[in-house]
């Protein structure tokens, strides 16, 4: 019953209540893996209500444990189909599962497909966890260290080298030095290693 106002009613059938209010629900933390693989733990949060009474009541047993068990699968769809992290020398590609907005998208998108038919409206799911389980965080931390120290010392080495080039530029173009193709390789390690001495994890020390 929808409307206000004075209803007549059978009393004789069986009457149910039913609360049609929008509700949020948060899951437990559910294991699943990434694309590569990874042992994760993601924690979502739904908003949804229900729509349709009569669906919610006769399509199945429960609808709230429905509404869980489709949570649980579209998160492992979803989360399977991005690396949690990316290593690679360019870390925006490939997209990854710390797009929260694209992952909470396609959840929202799945989820409301599937329970549109329990009459359950899904209005959003939201990550708002998405961490590696217990047993590989460590390894992967040394792995997302690691890769940031090799992009670090990649930009300090392109930098020095830079540098390099322009110095032995200027000191040929003003006469400064005449340089055979030995002296020239021999000044170039020199600069380079003064230069990167300077720029890279000595200076970061001081």
């Amino acid at each position: 019953m929808r409307r206000t106002g004075l209803l007549w009613s059978n009393p004789l059938p069986r009457h149910t209540r039913v609360d049609v209010r929008l509700r949020h629900w948060r899951s437990e933390p559910l294991p699943v893996v990434d694309a590569e693989g990874t042992a994760l733990r993601a924690v979502v949060l739904v908003v949804w209500r229900i729509k349709d009474t009569a669906r919610a009541l006769l399509a199945v047993d429960d609808h709230t444990d429905y509404l869980r068990g489709q949570v649980e699968s579209a998160t492992a769809r979803v989360l399977s189909r991005m690396p949690a992290d990316s290593f690679g020398p360019e870390p925006a590609e490939p997209r990854t599962l710390r797009d929260t907005e694209a992952v909470g998208d396609e959840l929202t998108r799945l989820l409301a497909a599937e329970c549109k038919a329990v009459g359950v409206e899904v209005f959003s799911a939201r990550p708002l966890r998405i961490e590696y389980a217990p047993e590989v965080a460590a390894a992967m931390q040394r792995r997302q260290v690691a890769s940031i120290d090799a992009r670090h010392r990649d930009t300090v080495l392109t930098s020095v080298l830079d540098a390099v080039d322009d110095t032995v530029h200027r000191m040929s173009d003003r006469g400064l030095v005449g340089l055979d193709d030995y002296e020239r390789k021999a000044l170039v390690k020199d600069l380079t290693v003064a230069f990167y001495t300077a720029r890279g994890p000595a200076a970061d020390a001081r």
